[in-house]
């Protein structure tokens, strides 16, 4: 089960919005629809999980380039909304690098690929995604989630955490 919201903070402190992914296809797609939610070109952040699988933290200040943390990208691979967020350049990789086949992987995240973990049918090694965390650890540090608190976060109580971190607990608590 998926959960994903937008957090914009504003001069008032924080409005929370439940957001439907469905039409999102691409990382600006998503950036664009966390723009949208603050028309001063304050911070959001667009919060996504998978109910004990991992979560994932994309934080757009303005026009800037969104900043992302993936618990889990191994975990976030398996899933739609996972891969919307694993970039080339969030795994380490040359644009065009074909990495692993994520289309063969059951990507409703619950489950594991058929056959043997390690190894997809094209050869390829589920390594290339690693079972850790990726990208911008330090992407809520000025708002009072420190890199080592961020990490040690679980992906079942991640999202509540973060949003208790920032005072804004009780206006996710609307939109869960």
């Amino acid at each position: 089960m998926y959960f994903a919201a937008l957090l914009a903070r504003t001069e008032d402190g924080w409005e929370a919005s439940d957001t439907e992914l469905d039409d999102v296809e691409t990382l600006s797609d998503l950036a664009d629809l966390a723009r949208e939610a603050s028309p001063e070109d304050d911070t959001v952040l667009v919060l996504i999980e998978q109910e004990d699988a991992w979560f994932g933290v994309v934080r757009v200040d303005g026009e800037d380039d969104p900043r992302i943390y993936v618990s889990d990208a191994a975990a976030a691979a398996r899933s739609s909304y996972g891969e919307i967020l694993l970039t080339d350049e969030l795994l380490g990789r040359e644009p065009g690098d074909d990495g692993p086949d994520l289309d063969a992987l059951d990507l409703d995240g619950t489950e594991e690929p058929d056959g043997d973990s390690d190894d997809d049918e094209d050869g390829g090694t589920a390594e290339a995604v690693p079972h850790s965390p990726v990208g911008d650890a330090e992407i809520l540090d000025d708002l009072g989630v420190s890199e080592k608190e961020l990490k040690a976060l679980d992906a079942d109580d991640a999202l509540n955490a973060i949003a208790e971190a920032l005072g804004a607990s009780e206006v996710l608590e609307t939109v869960r």
